[in-house]
């Protein structure tokens, strides 16, 4: 019981966390282009995941093996994934980024039918359903019987780090490596890339202390310290779902720090898709 509390207590902490990240995001990329975001929270992370692994003794095994797999989980995630969704969050209010994004667990759901061989049952085709009705009010914020999107480019982009996300960790999912060591293996690889896609681009340029203290706050809270404790509370857990299911209460809470910190008005539409996709998320979920 006392491990279970525990590991409550490391999941809020870990939710807790994520739900200001769509605030940092917005704020962050007013003067920092995705790229530059990215690579400034990359390295970030990158430091505070090889501190970690060397402080648990890991650092000598993780420079001799796991490199094939990072080679390529690195590129699809952090550098593709953030990429897009950062992107993502340049073009569209934080509110409807972040309810997108949301959709991610059903997108895996549906990308396991061909990857892992999973089978699709009546309760993941009604959530799809709920949740991607959700998916389309958004987009056309409220407007459902226009197919012109407020900004279709944002949209798919969003929809497009599901994909990414969920592909990065279906094909991840019999990795041997420890988790940490796995994350730090990908940065290690990320961090290079991303500089020389800073150099052949825009150069490194100075935007004020402002955007350095969000592109570290993203790197060290977002990309680090929120998957170690969720972690954490995943390990010391006795029921996986009841540590899951915190993460329905970082949507409500990401939308008040848009609104307070950000000053993002809430539309009604992000308010309705919103309740549709955690209710297709809740279905998916839910056990007889």
């Amino acid at each position: 019981m006392h491990r279970d509390r525990t590991a409550i207590l490391f999941g809020l902490g870990a939710v807790g966390l994520w739900s200001t990240v769509a605030t940092a995001f917005k704020l962050a990329l007013e003067q920092l282009s995705p790229l530059e975001l990215i690579w400034l929270a990359a390295l970030v992370s990158w430091l505070f995941m090889g501190a970690l692994t060397a402080a648990r003794g890991e650092l000598l095994p993780a420079l001799r093996r796991g490199w094939r797999t990072a080679l390529w989980a690195g590129l699809l995630n952090p550098v593709a994934y953030y990429l897009v969704l950062f992107a993502a969050y340049d073009r569209l209010p934080g509110q409807e980024a972040m309810a997108l994004n949301y959709t991610w667990a059903l997108t895996m759901a549906f990308l396991a039918v061909p990857i892992l061989g999973h089978r699709l049952t009546l309760r993941d085709l009604a959530a799809g359903l709920i949740a991607y009705a959700g998916v389309w009010t958004i987009a056309t914020r409220g407007a459902v019987w226009n197919v012109q999107f407020a900004d279709g480019t944002g949209v798919a982009l969003a929809l497009g780090s599901t994909l990414l996300w969920a592909l990065y960790w279906l094909l991840v999912a019999r990795d041997p490596r420890p988790p940490v060591v796995a994350q730090w293996q990908n940065f290690t690889v990320a961090v290079p890339v991303l500089t020389v896609l800073i150099l052949l681009g825009p150069g490194f340029q100075w935007h004020g202390w402002g955007s350095l203290g969000a592109g570290v706050y993203v790197g060290l809270f977002e990309m680090g310290l929120a998957f170690v404790l969720w972690q954490q509370a995943m390990l010391r857990t006795s029921r996986t779902a009841r540590v899951s299911n915190l993460i329905f209460l970082s949507p409500p809470v990401s939308l008040m720090l848009l609104y307070l910190i950000a000053g993002e008005p809430i539309l009604p539409s992000t308010l309705v898709g919103l309740v549709l996709i955690l209710g297709g998320l809740a279905l998916q979920q839910a056990r007889k």
